[in-house]
C-alpha cells in the first residue's frame, strides 16, 4: 500500500483523514438519532438543545486548542489562524466537549446524566476516523514512532513505525465489547457507560502518545499526556464518589 492513500473527488484530490473524519462524524451522528428514537429516556427539548450546543462548542474548542498546544513553540512563534484551525485532536474535543455538556447542564439546571447514549455512536466515528488516520500514513501527525518490533509498518517514509492508529481501532473495539456486556447486564447507575468510557480511554491515549512523536512540555509529558491526567483524574474521583453515595444511602 502507498501513502497517503487519496481520493478524487469533484476534480480534487482530498486526503483519507478529513474524509473519513467527515464520514465517522455523519455516521456517528445518524446512529445517535437512531438510539435517541428507540431511547425509553425523553429529554426535554430545551435540555437537548442545550446539551447538544454545548458538547459541539465545547468539542470544537477544545479539539482546536489543544491541537495547536501539541507544539506550543511552533504555535506562539508563529501563529496563524489557518493554522490554529486546521490543527485537531480528538483528546480535546472529547475533555472540553465534556466540559460543555456540563456547563449547558448547570444553565438549564439538569442534573442526570447524559453521556450513556452517545457512547457507541462515539466509538463508531472514532474507529471510522482512525482508518483514516493509518491511511494518510506520516503525512499528518497522527503516526508512531519507528520500532524494530513485529509490528512495525512502512507508513510513507523509510522507517519501520508503530501504526498507532490501528492500535486504537482494535482498543475502540474491545472496549465496544467490554460496553456492551455492561450494557447487557443492565445494572449500573445512569452515567456509568459514559465514565467508564472516557476512563478507559483517556489511559489508554495517555500510555500511547509515549509511542508517538511529542513536543514534552512537562517533565517527559506531551500537552494531551497533561490533558489525559486531568481527565483520569476527574473520573477517579467522580466514580468514587458515587460509589461513596451509594453505600451511604444502600
Amino acid at each position: 500500500m502507498d501513502f497517503p492513500v487519496t481520493f478524487h473527488i469533484f476534480g480534487k484530490t482530498v486526503l483519507a483523514h478529513p474524509l473519513f473524519e467527515a464520514v465517522g462524524m455523519f455516521m456517528g451522528m445518524r446512529y445517535y438519532f437512531y438510539l435517541k428514537r428507540k431511547s425509553k429516556e425523553k429529554l426535554s427539548f430545551n435540555t437537548s438543545a442545550a446539551v447538544l450546543i454545548g458538547a459541539t462548542a465545547g468539542a470544537l474548542l477544545g479539539s482546536k486548542l489543544i491541537g495547536n498546544l501539541e507544539n506550543p513553540y511552533m504555535m506562539f512563534d508563529d501563529f496563524s489562524l489557518r493554522k490554529f484551525w486546521s490543527s485537531n485532536t480528538i483528546v480535546g474535543g472529547l475533555a472540553f466537549g465534556l466540559l460543555g455538556v456540563e456547563l449547558a447542564k448547570k444553565v438549564v439546571h439538569h442534573k442526570e446524566s447524559t453521556g450513556d447514549l452517545i457512547v457507541f455512536p462515539l466509538i463508531l466515528a472514532m474507529i471510522i476516523g482512525r482508518i483514516g488516520c493509518f491511511l494518510t500514513g506520516i503525512y499528518e501527525e497522527t503516526y508512531g514512532l519507528p520500532t524494530e518490533s513485529v509490528f512495525g509498518m512502512h507508513l510513507g517514509d523509510q522507517y519501520l513505525r508503530h501504526p498507532v492508529a490501528l492500535y486504537e481501532i482494535g482498543f475502540l473495539i474491545i472496549l465496544w465489547a467490554c460496553l456492551k456486556y455492561i450494557q447487557r447486564r443492565k445494572k449500573y447507575r445512569s452515567g456509568f457507560l459514559f465514565q467508564v468510557f472516557m476512563l478507559s480511554y483517556f489511559t489508554f491515549r495517555f500510555l500511547l502518545d509515549f509511542i508517538k512523536p511529542r513536543v514534552e512540555v512537562a517533565g517527559n509529558l506531551g500537552t494531551i499526556q497533561i490533558v489525559c491526567i486531568c481527565v483520569i483524574i476527574y473520573y477517579i474521583y467522580t466514580i468514587k464518589n458515587i460509589q461513596s453515595q451509594d453505600l451511604k444511602y444502600s
